[in-house]
């Protein structure tokens, strides 16, 4: 009988999933893959399914997407990464080779080739951390044809465009992946692109992401390290923090999500996840620029008022800051909306 039920419900299962596969492939304008798997999460809490699970099928099913698309054979390209043996270098190593580019590896110990390595490469990746960038361009500029396109795939991009330019005479792009180097594919993952020098270089290579389901971001390097440092930067102080003060409060961790709410639960998969990687990575983005910096001040600035108004007890301030903030949120949010239905308006026309 376990059996039967068992297959019946599997069934049921693949027949939803052939549903959600159809919608997928329909032109509909459907929510993003991060949204479709954090909007469900308090529902997974609840049902006790872990998290990892309903993100992987929601990352297979596009995923399996991609790979049905027709994409259009081009011509081999040369491409060596510097710092391809890292692991977001890997992940683009990988992607490309794939794809059938001729991709060379440039480690740190690999500068003895540097010349046979660099010198004839089309495209030329630096992915490398962000307080070794600056170096290796100047070292890299040296033994690349003017007619390289070099590009940096690092989370800051003023600096690392400004010593591009400065130092290659050639194209010149910015580059920062909104995404880890577990990912699968470009399937749904969004890439910042920062214009630099002669950018119709790069054009085979943002088709190449854009055609594997990759979400291209425009923008200037000033405006991106500037959202930056409210998007990861502070971001990732706030997990920081907040996990330091847990262990400094001996939490019992166990028992905390024995009666947590299904947030809590989401709040800690996510501290796990954070605490879970390479802690230079995380501490060099929160040091990377001086806006970043002086923005994770100004939150720690925010915590020492709310925290004094705790300490007095002023309620009536407490939701006076509440209110205020809960209508700027209503208001970014009524922005939003009337963008997006603007956007589906226009979208058919322009079908």
């Amino acid at each position: 009988m376990t059996a039967e039920k068992l297959e019946q419900i599997d069934r049921h299962i693949i027949e939803l999933l052939g549903e959600r596969m159809s919608l997928l492939n329909s032109e509909s304008k459907l929510p993003s893959q991060e949204e479709q798997i954090a909007n469900l999460a308090p529902l997974l809490n609840l049902v006790d399914v872990p998290q990892k699970v309903w993100s992987q099928l929601v990352t297979s099913c596009i995923a399996s997407l991609e790979i049905k698309s027709p994409i259009t054979a081009e011509r081999s390209r040369r491409v060596t990464i510097v710092g391809g043996r890292g692991r977001m270098g890997q992940f683009f190593a990988e992607q490309l080779t794939a794809a059938g580019h001729c991709v060379e590896i440039l480690g740190k110990k690999d500068w003895s080739k540097a010349e046979l390595l660099l010198s004839e490469a089309e495209l030329v990746l630096i992915s490398v951390p962000i307080e070794h960038t600056s170096a290796i361009i100047e070292r890299t500029a040296r033994y690349i044809a003017s007619t390289t396109a070099v590009a940096d795939i690092t989370s800051i991009k003023t600096k690392p465009v400004a010593r591009m330019l400065a130092c290659h005479s050639g194209p010149v792009m910015g580059l920062h992946p909104l995404f880890g180097p577990n990912s699968n594919s470009f399937a749904a993952q969004k890439i910042v692109v920062c214009p630099g020098r002669h950018n119709n270089s790069f054009q085979w290579f943002l088709d190449f992401m854009s055609s594997r389901g990759g979400e291209l971001v425009f923008c200037q390097p000033q405006e991106h390290d500037r959202l930056m440092a409210i998007v990861q930067a502070v971001r990732h102080f706030s997990q920081f923090g907040f996990g330091v003060f847990l262990t400094a409060e001996q939490v019992d961790r166990e028992r905390s999500l024995s009666m947590s709410s299904p947030n809590y639960r989401l709040e800690y998969e996510a501290l796990k996840r954070f605490f879970g990687q390479n802690p230079s990575m995380y501490v060099d983005i929160m040091l990377a620029t001086e806006a970043s910096c002086q923005t994770i001040e100004r939150l720690a600035e925010n915590y020492q008022y709310l925290a004094d108004l705790i300490a007095k007890k002023d309620r009536d301030t407490l939701i006076r800051v509440f209110t205020s903030t809960k209508e700027s949120f209503n208001e970014a949010e009524k922005s939003l909306s009337s963008k997006n239905k603007l956007a589906e308006l226009v979208s058919p026309i322009n079908a």
